[in-house]
């Protein structure tokens, strides 16, 4: 039994066309074998495979390899424990051999097994089917003009994979679509720009990670060092949305970045005994910078482990929907003549013991995914009135010159001005266009920031006002001529 790869990786279901990562020996692995079935039992059982065998090979209409019975009857009985188990024939265990640096061929798409079809989990932004318009549960039916009805992952990802520049057709049917469509995609060497960040209002950041490949801690550490750059941040949303796994190994170190110590996740396989803890590494944790984490159901795997591993530690709220829910741990075996297994060995458990798999983590605050145009026009617009407003009225002392124009106002203007032109229109708006994220206008992004103002405001709730000792006397005069009996009050 040889194990290829010294890399354990978490991502989602099958990598149609990002790198399946594959997984090193395992401590679970190595008690595989305990609680077998009797003896007598297996005997019994493999001789009733031998005359099912025997009887096909020599009564089917056509005759057949005993090879192609055998790989058939191999895939056959992993596809009965569960969607990540599989037999890798030869033509498919050649494209699994892959490592996760980030650049690999392919359509940069996530697939998986939804009500027993081929679904998209997400797009990889910035890749041929993020531009071809593809979107998370889109369904696709047919790869080059053959149904993926009875079709495996595997199957699939050996399908859309192929040399760069070449074209793969994939039909797909999305909801509120009259018929299904096909959509043309360009293979292409995928390199994934994991990282995203963006300072939304002063003091407030915004850091995307779109996978876990080998330098998503590296690159998440120094976006927030570039934020920070302008001023200490009183908060970060962290985006995990759509983010479908990758490196264990980094999805502990990204969680170091704001847990400084304890366990970030656990695996547990067959035998109990035999557990692997991952503990964060000290020393590397923003210890104090307050965290809003968004996830949504295409976040999967070490997303997963990052989220919950923040959402036990007490260290960050999950915000957004409850996530895609795979919390197993899959290893690939060589099995020789270019053959491999890949199996599922362990489950996953977030540091208070609580198991991802199928339940996924569930975020202390749900967010509807709302669409911001339609939430600006949906907004109710109306006209306040206050004391600034007034003719005559008195200036704040402390405030800014009220006779210049601001900008929002000037902006209001321009947008008065084009209100009735509509002939504009936007890409956006296209149903196979890609999906444009602007994280300033996006509702989720902008509930998390609100939320950490909240949690900045409750800290200050309590603690003594800081006032300057001029600012204090002032204070005490204007207090003792407002009591003076001159004053007059309504």
């Amino acid at each position: 039994m040889i194990l290829f790869s010294k890399k354990l990786s978490v991502s989602a279901i099958a990598l149609a066309v990002s790198s399946l990562n594959l997984v090193s020996a395992h401590p679970v692995l190595a008690a595989a074998a305990v609680g077998q079935m009797p003896a007598n039992e297996r005997y019994e059982n493999l001789e009733l495979f031998q005359k099912v065998l025997q009887f096909v090979e020599t009564n089917y209409v056509d005759q057949v390899k005993n090879k192609d019975l055998m790989h058939g009857a191999i895939k056959g009985m992993l596809e009965t424990l569960d969607p990540h188990s599989n037999f890798l024939p030869p033509d498919v265990f050649k494209d699994m051999k892959v490592d996760t640096s980030g650049k690999f061929g392919g359509l940069g798409i996530e697939i998986g097994m939804k009500d027993n079809v081929l679904t998209v989990i997400a797009p990889i932004e910035d890749t041929p089917a993020w531009k071809a318009g593809l979107k998370p549960n889109d369904r696709i039916i047919k790869i080059n003009g053959e149904s993926t009805k009875g079709m495996t992952l595997v199957e699939a990802v050996s399908k859309m994979r192929g040399k760069k520049g070449t074209e793969v057709k994939l039909t797909i049917y999305r909801e509120g679509f009259e018929k299904p469509k096909d959509v043309a995609v360009n293979r292409d060497i995928i390199k994934v720009q994991s990282v995203k960040s963006e300072q939304i209002e002063p003091k407030y950041g915004y850091v995307r990670l779109a996978s876990f490949n080998e330098n998503a801690a590296s690159d998440v550490k120094k976006a927030i060092e570039r934020l920070e750059k302008s001023g200490k941040l009183a908060g970060l949303v962290f985006d995990l949305r759509t983010n479908p796994g990758g490196l264990l190994d980094q999805a502990v170190e990204v969680a170091s970045l704001f847990i400084d110590e304890g366990v970030v996740v656990s695996t547990i396989g067959r035998n109990k005994d035999q557990k692997e803890v991952k503990y964060a590494k000290k020393g590397m944790a923003y210890k104090n910078l307050p965290v809003a984490v968004l996830v949504n159901s295409s976040s999967a795997s070490a997303a997963e482990i990052v989220a919950g591993a923040l959402q036990d530690h007490h260290r960050a709220i999950v915000m957004g929907a409850p996530t895609f829910g795979k919390g197993s741990v899959q290893t690939v075996v060589e099995l020789g003549q270019d053959m491999g297994l890949k199996l599922t060995i362990a489950r996953y458990y977030t540091p208070s013991g609580r198991s991802i798999q199928e339940k996924g983590v569930q975020p202390d605050v749900i967010l509807e995914d709302l669409d911001p145009k339609v939430l600006a026009d949906a907004r109710r617009k109306g006209e306040a009135f206050r004391e600034k407003d007034l003719k005559g009225h008195m200036a704040n002392p402390d405030g800014e010159d009220a006779k210049d124009f601001k900008r929002e106002e000037l902006e209001l203007l321009g947008k008065k001005k084009d209100k009735g032109d509509k002939t504009e229109k936007k890409l956006d708006d296209d149903e196979m266009s890609p999906l444009r994220f602007n994280p300033k206008e996006d509702y989720q992004v902008r509930e998390a920031i609100n939320y950490l103002k909240a949690f900045d405001v409750f800290k200050k709730i309590g603690s003594p006002m800081q006032v300057s000792p001029a600012a204090a006397q002032k204070a005490a005069m204007d207090n003792k001529n407002l009591d003076s009996p001159k004053t007059t009050r309504q």
